[in-house]
């Protein structure tokens, strides 16, 4: 038997047909269709909505005008419905990052502040109740001063002492540029505990802290609050402010007032200041306590500007960033009372 060969030279070899193809009832060779270029269409169909859009434009352009604005709106509702989305997410999510056990004092409930009036500059741990020891304003400059500041950090330790769930905070920031970048707060924490009272009949020093950002009596008191939220998690259900006597008024009727925090759950322990300074302090006293009257919040006039020369370093406040509960409080500025919630008014 032959062997059957299809190369180029025999007459069984065929060449596929270039450009076309066969068709069978006719036998005539017809052009194959060319595939369409999508991109091409895609162009013209965009040209093509373009200009229905610009001729509808022509004959209605308040009409285009006004569905331009409708459709801004709705994106701006969109992304601002998304952001909040996002937040109440963030938030969430931190809570759960600070669950049970995260606080590291949540177990206490009362709050102890005792506010800071000066700062400890001797290298000296010994001589507390000297007043070369202290960085002290002119008006400051009295015998006895320095006696009274150790007075307060030893009333205030002796109360949270005798009150196991109390939380004691030394509150003061770095208020004078020639004492250095130094703390009221800090210098009273560090005299009680070089003079060992932390642990004198039941140890408080695990749970005596500073507050370094506050630069006047209203700042005492507040950030002392958002503080113990920091720590604890809660608000305080009771506190104690622990200064001197002739500010009492200032304390439990003008910025506790001014925080909304009820009456009976306020409390004031007052020692008395340096018999050659009193008569002096009494009456500058008078003179805060009506700007404070005028100003609850201190954030206007010379209240104001003396909490900026009070600031000599700068230091931002991260307050209410631990307490966002009192964002509000902590923004409001004027004559009458916080209109907000509270969460001691719930």
């Amino acid at each position: 038997m032959n062997n059957l060969t299809f190369g180029p030279g025999s007459p069984k070899s065929f060449h596929a047909y270039a450009g076309g193809g066969l068709d069978l009832e006719s036998g005539n060779l017809r052009k194959l269709r060319k595939p369409k270029n999508s991109a091409s269409n895609f162009v013209r169909m965009m040209k093509y909505i373009g200009n229905q859009v610009s001729y509808f434009y022509k004959l209605h352009p308040l009409a285009i005008f006004i569905s331009s604005l409708i459709f801004g709106l709705v994106v701006l509702i969109v992304l601002s419905i998304y952001e909040s989305s996002f937040r109440m997410m963030k938030y969430q999510n931190s809570n759960l990052h600070l669950g049970y056990g995260s606080y590291p004092l949540q177990n206490l409930h009362n709050l102890v502040m005792v506010a800071g009036h000066s700062i400890y500059t001797s290298i000296n741990c010994g001589k507390f109740d000297n007043e070369d020891s202290w960085f002290l304003e002119p008006y400051q400059k009295h015998p006895g001063q320095a006696a009274t500041f150790v007075e307060h950090i030893e009333v205030g330790v002796e109360i949270a002492t005798q009150d196991e769930s109390a939380l004691l905070l030394f509150s003061g920031g770095e208020t004078r540029k020639d004492a250095g970048p130094r703390s009221e707060a800090q210098s009273y924490w560090s005299v009680a505990e070089t003079k060992g009272w932390f642990g004198k009949s039941n140890n408080v020093r695990d749970r005596a802290l500073t507050e370094e950002h506050a630069r006047d009596s209203f700042e005492n008191l507040l950030f002392s609050v958002c503080r113990f939220r920091e720590l604890t998690g809660s608000y305080p259900k009771n506190i104690t402010v622990v200064s001197y006597d002739f500010k009492r008024e200032r304390f439990s009727r003008l910025h506790r007032s001014a925080i909304g925090f009820p009456e009976e759950r306020f409390f004031y322990f007052g020692t008395p200041a340096s018999p050659t300074s009193r008569e002096a302090a009494m009456k500058g006293e008078e003179i805060v306590r009506a700007q404070f009257q005028v100003d609850p919040f201190g954030c206007t006039g010379s209240l104001h500007y003396k909490r900026l020369k009070r600031d000599p370093f700068h230091r931002s406040v991260p307050y209410p960033e631990g307490c966002p509960e009192l964002k509000g409080l902590f923004s409001y500025c004027g004559p009458a009372p916080y209109p907000g919630t509270l969460p001691w008014g719930k």
